[in-house]
C-alpha cells in the first residue's frame, strides 16, 4: 500500500467512525428513562466558610437595613464591626466577635442573633445564618 492509498483509507475510516461514535454517545440516557424532576431533592448544605451568610434585619420602623458577612470574614474569624446598609439619614452597626464566627464555622445550620446599635431612637434585631 502506498502513502496516497493509506491516507485515503485512513481518512475514509475516520469519516465513517466519528458520526457512528457520536450517534452511539447520544443514544444513552443518564436519567434511566425518568425525566420527572425529583419532588424531594436533597437539601443544599449551608456553609458559611464557602458561601458567607444570609442575614435578616428586622424593623418595626418601616425601613430596612442590610448586612453582608463575607466568607472571607467568616474564615478569618476576627472580631469585626459592620455598618448595616444605610437607610434614610442614619446607620446602625453590629459587631461579630471570634466566638460568633467560630459558631458559624462549627454549626452551619445554626443562627446567631444580635441587636444593632441604637440610632434615631431605635435599634434592629439581626439574625445571621449560613448561606
Amino acid at each position: 500500500m502506498n502513502r496516497k492509498t493509506f491516507i485515503q483509507k485512513t481518512t475514509m475510516g475516520l469519516m465513517l467512525s466519528i458520526p457512528a461514535v457520536t450517534m452511539i454517545g447520544c443514544s444513552g440516557s443518564d436519567d434511566n428513562g425518568n425525566s420527572v424532576p425529583d419532588p424531594d431533592p436533597e437539601p443544599v448544605a449551608k456553609d458559611c466558610v464557602e458561601n458567607g451568610t444570609s442575614t435578616t434585619v428586622s424593623s418595626a420602623q418601616s425601613h430596612t437595613h442590610s448586612l453582608t458577612v463575607s466568607k472571607e470574614d467568616v474564615s478569618a474569624g476576627a472580631t469585626k464591626t459592620y455598618d448595616l446598609g444605610q437607610s434614610a439619614d442614619h446607620i446602625h452597626q453590629v459587631t461579630l466577635n471570634d466566638t460568633d464566627f467560630q459558631a458559624l464555622k462549627d454549626n452551619p445550620g445554626s443562627t446567631i442573633s444580635k441587636v444593632s446599635t441604637t440610632d434615631s431612637g431605635h435599634s434592629h434585631n439581626i439574625t445571621i445564618a449560613c448561606a
